[in-house]
């Protein structure tokens, strides 16, 4: 069999690539990136009802790498999954989001823990910009930007919300959908007396709405003292992400250029937040870098997968917001329904095209009905009037991953 080429070093990407050697099944991972270090691959992820599916397709030994990069083991080990959504004019809880066992574990950690193992099998520099399907063949072939190639049986393309492997099976309908909310964030460094009224919050993360304009506030951990080295050293620091979003209906909406205008339109935005929440924000450092996350999603429309020899997985197949916090959880049940899929392949009991259109059907059922929900998970999140029980935002999370 002809390797699977999977377009894309992120955490699905790389998680396929486990789970394939795993089986023994030959893979390659192409990343545009020069190496690991280009850019920072976000702040933290809650992996919840994905857990089953990565028990079931990854080794011990990497489980226990990724077990070992959360945010904070110590609460980790006690955690009862709680999530909750406040009032930030009054601190008070509104809604305890139903709870499932969560890992919250650092992106970037995660991502190096996956891909220990699989490294002569990931490719740095090499930015796709097409494919070639050989007639009368099974087989695909990935065009680079230095215009060489390489052939496989199947091309994943899971290189995020921008896939260029989405912009050939889409020519026509590849780009994001818009949602016209802003959204800001920051990595912040905080004492222990600093971050303590917001651990008793939650000691590891929450979010919640300013009812009168609608602001949307999001607290995470990145790093406790214990993980950084700095515990019992007189100097601890926690490290936290705390984001902001908000409704674009003026001009003045938009999001600055610059990280001293987006940290002053953060601390604007925070006036009239409960104390601790708008000292939080006020608190945070003159020259800090402010990230812009540009909110988008894309519906997991059809495509033609070339009789089994296309596809794709992960943002690139169904781009949704974070404010569900499944998108990664989506993302690695398709890199195990898609294992599965080329497992059927690779033994010979499917031919490609059955089972790569018996990988999409599921996919595509489950993440468009999650993207629709995130989308009105976004809108619910910064309108006070319209959040109760039944808000998308608010609702379970669940899927069944057999």
């Amino acid at each position: 069999m002809d390797p699977v080429l999977i377009v894309g070093a992120g955490i699905v990407g790389l998680t396929l690539g486990q789970s394939l050697k795993k089986q023994g099944i030959p893979f390659e991972i192409y990343e545009r990136d020069l190496n690991p270090e280009v850019r920072g691959q976000g702040w933290a992820i809650t992996i919840h009802w994905a857990l089953e599916s990565m028990f079931k397709m990854l080794d011990k030994s990497t489980l226990s790498r990724i077990q070992d990069v959360q945010v904070d083991p110590e609460v980790a080990r006690n955690d009862s999954g709680n999530f909750l959504f406040i009032n930030l004019e009054t601190g008070e809880p509104k809604f305890k989001i139903p709870p499932n066992v969560r890992w919250r574990v650092s992106r970037e950690k995660m991502r190096r823990a996956l891909m220990n193992g699989i490294e002569d099998h990931i490719h740095w520099g090499r930015r796709v910009t097409g494919l070639s399907l050989p007639k009368d063949t099974h087989q695909v072939q990935l065009v680079f930007e230095d215009q060489t190639n390489v052939t496989g049986s199947l091309v994943v393309g899971v290189e995020g919300s921008r896939s260029i492997v989405r912009q050939f099976l889409r020519p026509d309908a590849f780009d994001n959908q818009n949602l016209g909310i802003n959204f800001t964030g920051v990595a912040v460094d905080l004492t222990p007396e600093e971050i303590k009224p917001l651990r008793q919050m939650d000691p590891l993360l929450f979010q919640g709405c300013h009812p009168p304009t609608g602001a949307f506030f999001w607290f995470s951990m990145l790093e406790t003292p214990q993980v950084n080295g700095t515990a019992g050293t007189g100097a601890e620091r926690y490290r936290a992400q705390i984001c902001m979003s908000w409704p674009e209906k003026r001009p003045e909406d938009k999001v600055a250029s610059t990280d001293e205008a987006r940290l002053v339109n953060m601390k604007n935005r925070a006036q009239g937040f409960v104390p601790f929440l708008q000292d939080a924000v006020n608190r945070i450092p003159a020259g800090t870098p402010v990230t812009e996350i540009k909110l988008a999603d894309w519906e997991c429309l059809a495509w033609d997968n070339q009789g089994g020899r296309v596809t794709l997985a992960g943002d690139a197949a169904h781009a949704m917001t974070m404010y569900r916090g499944e998108a990664a959880n989506h993302g690695i049940l398709d890199a195990y329904r898609l294992m599965q899929a080329i497992e059927r392949i690779h033994s010979g009991s499917s031919n490609p095209s059955a089972a790569i259109n018996e990988y999409e059907n599921e996919m595509r059922d489950r993440t468009s009905r999650a993207v629709l929900l995130s989308r009105q998970a976004c809108k619910d999140a910064h309108d006070w009037s319209r959040l109760d029980e039944t808000s998308a935002i608010l609702t379970k999370r669940a899927v069944l991953a057999t």
